[in-house]
């Protein structure tokens, strides 16, 4: 006889916790540690801004305009505070629910989890598509310039 879904329950044993909390300390490193490079990220950003505009480059010899290079910064950093925050309310919750025993706060610190990886998958797929568009922009500008 089968059991339905309803019926079975997972429980998590005293090693699990223990590598849940293991995990956790690791995971709240990483994300302090996303934390601070974003931060670097925002600073490099308005830095880089006031850089180039004190010293006045030109298209020409920058090759993109100098407000582009601090959105690209601005928009790197804004892009990786998702999956740190998703990494750190993951430890958060983890951390409460190993301390207190919560069902609640363990689901929600696994949810946080699966959005960290689904991010970071989809992150993956759109710079492999990135890459191979620029392999075959590469590949197409080299037949042109094997032809001239």
């Amino acid at each position: 006889m089968e059991i339905s879904s309803e019926e079975r329950k997972l429980e998590i044993g005293g090693d699990a916790l223990k590598n849940l909390n293991t995990i956790r300390i690791w995971t709240t490193f990483l994300s302090v540690l996303g934390f601070i490079l974003i931060g670097i990220f925002i600073i490099a950003g308005i830095a880089t801004g006031m850089f180039l505009k004190t010293f006045s480059t030109t298209r020409e010899t920058l090759g993109i305009p100098e407000s582009m290079v601090v959105i690209l910064l601005l928009v790197a950093g804004a892009i990786s505070l998702f999956p740190v925050l998703f990494l750190f309310r993951f430890s958060k919750n983890i951390r409460d629910a190993v301390q207190d025993k919560d069902q609640q706060k363990f689901d929600r610190g696994i949810r946080n989890l699966k959005k960290y990886f689904t991010f970071i998958g989809i992150l993956v797929i759109i710079a492999l598509a990135a890459y191979a568009l620029g392999l075959i922009y590469a590949g197409a500008s080299m037949t042109f310039l094997k032809g001239a």
